[in-house]
């Protein structure tokens, strides 16, 4: 595994739409690895595709709840169904020194395949539903400030 450079807002990357992989290639395995063993050198608890210059609808999550699902890696993720609505604070990695409300479902099921073509479902709330919904979001182009509420700036002092 190996560490992936992060690609920061303004980079035309970020904007472009992913595309689907077709073939799960030992290429994506790795990449796959690669994007997670970035995402917690870096204290991250998703990361998309494009935010390591890689245009494949492709995701890795983590909520880090204990009794959550634990890390996830998803192919060609597609959110089925959304349910209710919570405003909360949202960062990004590619969006650094930022934070913002931005409102999400409360739950949604996402359907995806896992690192061996494997279809999956799942059903998630709370945090890793916001999670999954940022991370999708990412393979579309969009970024979280394009649709947060309010700006939410630290306290004096803070970084």
């Amino acid at each position: 595994m190996a560490l992936r450079e992060l690609r920061i807002d303004g980079d035309p990357i970020l904007r472009k739409k992913s595309r689907e992989v077709e073939n799960i290639t030992d290429r994506i395995r790795v990449t796959l690895d690669d994007m997670l063993e970035t995402m917690y050198h870096t204290d991250g608890v998703g990361l998309a595709g494009p935010q390591i210059g890689v245009l494949r609808r492709i995701i890795v999550v983590d909520d880090r709840e204990e009794d959550g699902p634990g890390p996830l890696k998803m192919i060609n993720p597609v959110i089925l169904n959304r349910e209710g609505s919570c405003l909360d604070i949202e960062g990004c990695l590619s969006v650094p020194n930022r934070t913002g409300m931005v409102e999400r479902p409360e739950s949604l099921t996402v359907e995806y395949l896992d690192e061996n073509g494997e279809e999956k479902s799942i059903e998630a709330e709370g945090l890793l539903a916001r999670i999954i919904c940022h991370e999708v979001d990412h393979l579309d182009g969009i970024l979280y400030v394009d649709i947060m509420e309010e700006e939410i700036f630290p306290e004096e002092g803070e970084d």
